[in-house]
């Protein structure tokens, strides 16, 4: 059995703020507790909640490590007591409340799933958050089924390109929003059906055109603010509404009668916070339900672009420019 070190380099947040307070620290090398593994990360996804807690705005729930990352892949290199899961050496991608920004991760075995075949470490670590986060608010909270209309905004974020897949694999029809014609062109080859450039075009005139005014069942939105009534507008009669982030602040001049008139349900979801048994049941149907649409080659990780672990503040800087199409990853030699 090859002997773990005691420490690891791993990337905290030294204070709230900007990119560059992601600074390289030599912290101890978790050990797995009852129930959890040690996983020695191949590579970690970099996400929005990352940012948001750089910046003192979305703190980890209580026990979860204090350094960012949501999801790692890697190499099982120790198990916890009780465990029985995943093995020492078995390659896993998993969940994360915290920690992934680092050498090695422990996590509940339970949100670690075995690497898809096909796929590399580097692509297999940008499955977790979007993955889980689509699945438990698009399928299982909006309960979107085959034959509906469905819109997810920013088509080419991580959330995006996931839930334009898994919707057109389970025969929904696809609307979303871009930012531009190069994004535009990359969401029609993921299967968007509608593709709506939302610095030329009103999505919710777009919709009323496209749908003879009925409108869409589900809307995924991650953007808040003035979207909110939008959406509502959107929206068919007894549509369904999930928000995941309010990126542009909180809903001005909201007229709950439209929501009313229309019969509308909106509700919304995060799931760092959840507990275990509710991140496990997510993971036991992505691999009964999606893993074997990712080996057939049906829905695949898009990937953007990849730094290095001591590169993490440049793919901060790289995510809020907003300009990438996917998911940005941090790898580990």
């Amino acid at each position: 059995m090859t002997t773990l070190p005691s420490t690891m380099t791993a990337i905290a947040i030294s204070e709230p703020g900007g990119p560059d307070v992601l600074k390289p620290e030599n912290r101890p090398v978790p050990v797995p507790a009852a129930g959890e593994i040690l996983i020695k990360v191949a590579a970690a996804g970099v996400n929005r909640p990352d940012v948001l807690q750089r910046k003192g705005a979305y703190p980890p729930p209580k026990g979860a490590s204090d350094l960012p990352g949501l999801e790692v892949s890697g190499t099982v290199c120790a198990v916890g007591e009780g465990a029985l899961r995943h093995s020492v050496g078995d390659t896993v991608t998993a969940l994360c409340p915290g920690g992934g920004y680092a050498e090695y991760c422990a996590v509940p075995e339970a949100h670690a799933l075995p690497v898809p075949k096909g796929l590399s470490l580097v692509e297999a670590a940008a499955l977790p958050e979007t993955f889980f986060t689509v699945w438990s608010n698009v399928f299982d909270r909006l309960g979107l089924v085959a034959g509906e209309r469905f819109l997810v905004h920013g088509g080419t974020s991580g959330i995006g390109t996931t839930a334009i897949q898994l919707a057109k694999a389970f025969g929904a029809e696809v609307f979303t929003t871009v930012g531009s014609k190069a994004k535009a062109a990359a969401v029609r080859q993921l299967g968007a059906d509608h593709v709506i450039n939302y610095r030329e075009e009103d999505f919710v005139e777009v919709i009323r055109e496209k749908t003879g005014g009925e409108g869409v069942h589900a809307i995924l939105d991650m953007v808040g603010g003035d979207y909110v009534m939008k959406n509502w507008k959107a929206a068919a009669v007894e549509g369904r509404i999930c928000q995941i982030a309010t990126l542009n602040g909180l809903a001005p001049d909201t007229n709950f009668s439209l929501l009313m008139v229309k019969r509308l349900t909106h509700t919304g979801s995060t799931l760092r916070p959840r507990d275990n048994a509710f991140k496990a049941a997510i993971a036991t149907a992505l691999y009964e339900k999606v893993w074997p649409l990712i080996e057939r080659g049906e829905v695949r990780p898009v990937m953007d672009s990849t730094f290095s672990l001591l590169e993490a503040a440049a793919a901060h800087r790289k995510m809020e420019t907003s300009e990438h199409i996917g998911k940005i990853m941090l790898t580990i030699e």
